[in-house]
């Protein structure tokens, strides 16, 4: 196997300390030196060492702001910073802690304990990103295979229908563009793109005769085709996890009406919750703007309109302004998806 070999950022305002830490550790790692903690933060950034040896007390920005700058930005936030300073109170050790530092080196150094220091911290932060590593690649395979099973229950729900796959990522991309508007965080909107494509998982439960009549619905076919967001409901609230449970309110709430006419428990504003107002627009936008079997599909701008309409009626007025205000993107969408 390959020996990895680390690379070690040596910060000292004196030259004769930067050689000194040369002489111990040129023969085990890779090493770049900076003269001061403003280089030393712009070599760190480019080059992402392994470890930073940093002196305490260097003319301009002092040891201690450099590692705070350090520590604050997300590139090099994660890199381990040993101390080297001839101070050994414990309120000065105390204050490298604080900064983010992992460890003290009291100067006049001793070869034999700079090695080990450096060594015990280089062999923590490997395993540390070994690990790391690990947990992502086991997380993104997890994603995928969520993500494939989703697809699965988007299209069973979909099956006698007359829609497609491209109808489910298409209404949810919609979606997850409005909950960005609304200012939902990147970890919530991700779960929001999943679970709004499980929005008419319900619909395994509705006779194809009923999906594809080429004719609007009478009122008996639709009491059937209402049960839906029960049915889809039953199905995704067997999982308490975030993403179903947000699936299950979609699935559950996404025909109510703002007003409170809606369907299946006549809620009306805040009580309906914002996943599934979200869901009810884009929707409807998508259902406008494709073709069904009793209708041609409707112009963008057509649509919109329609959409505007129903502010304060059908839908949360708050989030149709948002979605009014994000059109660009959401045309973007569309074309990407009608070109798929």
């Amino acid at each position: 196997m390959t020996e990895i070999k680390f690379e070690i950022l040596i910060v000292d305002d004196d030259a004769a300390n930067r050689q000194i830490m040369r002489q111990i550790l040129k023969d085990k790692y890779k090493l770049s030196f900076a003269a001061d903690g403003v280089t030393a933060i712009e070599i760190a950034q480019k080059g992402n060492p392994d470890l930073i040896l940093l002196d305490v007390m260097m003319t301009g920005i002092d040891g201690y702001e450099t590692c705070r700058r350090l520590k604050s930005m997300p590139v090099t936030a994660h890199i381990p910073v040993i101390f080297a300073t001839t101070l050994a109170e414990v309120d000065n050790e105390s204050r490298g802690f604080e900064a983010g530092g992992v460890d003290y080196i009291t100067k006049p150094v001793s070869p034999p304990i700079v090695l080990h220091r450096v060594a015990a911290h280089l062999e923590i932060f490997h395993q540390r990103r070994l690990c790391e590593e690990t947990v992502n690649k086991r997380t993104k395979a997890l994603k995928e295979s969520q993500k494939a099973a989703v697809y699965m229950l988007g299209e069973a729900g979909h099956y006698n229908d007359t829609d497609t796959g491209s109808h489910i990522w298409r209404m949810a991309s919609y979606a997850e563009e409005i909950a960005q508007a609304c200012g939902w965080s990147a970890e919530t909107t991700d779960i929001m793109t999943l679970a709004a494509a499980m929005h008419d998982v319900g619909k395994i439960g509705i006779p194809g005769s009923i999906l594809r009549k080429p004719a609007k619905l009478d009122p008996d076919e639709w009491k059937v085709i209402m049960t839906h967001s029960e049915i889809g409901y039953r199905i995704l609230s067997k999982s308490s996890t975030p993403l179903f449970r947000m699936s299950a309110h979609i699935a559950h709430y996404h025909h109510e009406k703002w007003n409170g006419t809606g369907y299946p428990k006549g809620l009306k504003e805040q009580e309906i919750p914002e996943s599934a107002r979200i869901v009810a627009i884009a929707d409807v936008f998508d259902a406008l703007t494709m073709v069904r079997p009793y209708k041609e599909a409707w112009s963008v701008d057509k649509a919109l309109d329609e959409i505007r309409k129903g502010a304060g009626s059908h839908f949360d007025p708050h989030i149709v302004a948002l979605f009014l205000e994000i059109r660009d993107e959401i045309i973007r969408l569309k074309e990407f998806w009608d070109n798929k």
